[in-house]
């Protein structure tokens, strides 16, 4: 993989590296390589040494990386980041010992945020996004997935899918936009579920396929919003689009969702808090990602976890991800998120950094262009000033990297 012969033309060259890698299911050491970038793809990774004079021609641009750790950009699979408002009013409820469940019984919870969000404008609603966008982009994420959800209806779904892609033309970073139409019943339809799922069915999912402007959708199977039997005509009419398939699925409870969704090849399970073991086989047979989510877990302060063991022990990737969303996981830092992982669900470090790299890739199906550093991979490429990879996890807060390129393009160079 890293013994082709260096391209003769290199745009951008990185020196003086270590590197890991991200492949082969493990950290993928590498030390002394240069890797170089020719129209925005990883063209070349091998020894310093077999680069010749012509390769530090005027025309290549290199970066001397002075030993800091090279890495593959983040992704940050599974986010809400599109809303208005906010909840610390709901923060401080739970405090006080009432649950998620209750506070969505009594109004808030998403419905809270969807009030919010039906009212604010789509430049309100890109101003206040582009901030969290931006942040991430400093933590050297490079590959975002943003769902919708918040709107609960057909105008203001499309006005945060709509938003989605203003970001993702803004911004260099990669994208990936999901229909969550299917969030929670609206308050309006309280008492008509299955109204509510057949206008999701019948209108927003074929307006939003005509449009283009999402690639998956995601339903939130759980007893405090869809059941199975409504989700599964969800996934009958979004898999007739053409849609790729997600699932926010046994959160707080076993719904057997993540069955479901295997049987619809889904991208990923994501929650699993209460999955069992026939749904982890399910998921393994039919090669489901398991996006692990310890920032819901510890805002919401739950206690039963998701069982990793027994995903280690099927084989089942693990992505990590923040679950960026102003109710039940209000994380702007991934390099959290994979704290939490470790230290709430007994990740390995190795298992976390994969888990917000390929394992995170795989879970959005870019695991072939995003995640790694490998030939041919998209050059999306991050320099940290660390002692080792692992202190990505280890220590808490650090946000920013020294350098970010995203597409071939760089973002930031502090180096």
């Amino acid at each position: 993989m890293y013994d082709l012969k260096p391209p003769d033309r290199i745009d951008t060259l990185f020196l003086d590296s270590r590197i890991a890698a991200m492949n082969d299911g493990t950290i993928n050491i590498l030390y002394n390589f240069a890797l170089a970038v020719t129209d925005k793809k990883i063209s070349w990774m091998g020894l310093q040494e077999q680069l010749s004079s012509t390769h530090f021609s005027k025309t290549v641009n290199i970066i001397y990386c002075k030993n800091k750790w090279l890495l593959p950009g983040f992704v940050d699979c599974h986010t809400h980041l599109v809303w208005a408002g906010s909840r610390s009013d709901e923060f401080e409820k739970r405090l006080k010992g009432i649950s998620y469940e209750k506070i969505a019984e009594e109004g808030g919870g998403i419905m809270s945020t969807v009030n919010e969000t039906r009212n604010a404008t789509r430049e309100q609603l890109f101003n206040l996004s582009a901030k969290r966008v931006a942040h991430f982009l400093k933590q050297g994420v490079t590959t975002l997935e943003i769902k919708s959800g918040y709107g609960l209806d057909l105008e203001t779904e499309l006005k945060i899918l709509k938003t989605i892609s203003m970001l993702d033309n803004h911004f260099p970073l990669h994208i990936e936009a999901t229909f969550l139409g299917a969030h929670t019943v609206p308050s309006e339809y309280k008492k008509w579920s299955d109204e509510y799922v057949s206008l999701v069915i019948d209108s927003m999912l074929p307006q939003i396929k005509k449009q283009g402007i999402a690639t998956a959708v995601d339903v939130f199977c759980e007893k405090i919003a869809f059941s199975r039997a409504q989700t599964e005509k969800v996934f009958e009419k979004a898999a007739q689009l053409g849609f790729k398939i997600k699932l926010h699925a046994e959160q707080l409870s076993d719904s057997d969702g993540s069955a479901l969704a295997a049987d619809f090849d889904a991208l990923s399970c994501d929650h699993l808090e209460y999955l069992s073991e026939s749904g982890a086989q399910k998921m393994a047979e039919n090669n489901v990602a398991a996006v692990l989510l310890p920032g819901a877990f510890y805002y919401l302060n739950q206690k039963k976890k998701p069982p990793v063991d027994l995903l280690r022990q099927l084989k089942i990737p693990m992505a990590v991800s923040t679950d960026l969303n102003p109710g039940s996981s209000p994380i702007h830092s991934i390099t959290q998120a994979m704290n939490m992982a470790c230290i709430l669900f007994g990740l390995t470090c190795e298992e976390a950094l994969l888990g917000t790299t390929v394992n995170g890739a795989k879970a959005l199906g870019l695991e072939n262009k995003k995640g790694s550093l490998s030939p041919g991979k998209d050059a999306d490429i991050v320099v940290w000033d660390i002692d080792t990879p692992i202190d990505l996890c280890y220590i808490s807060g650090i946000d920013s990297a020294n350098f970010v390129m995203a597409g071939g393009n760089i973002i930031h160079n502090s180096i």
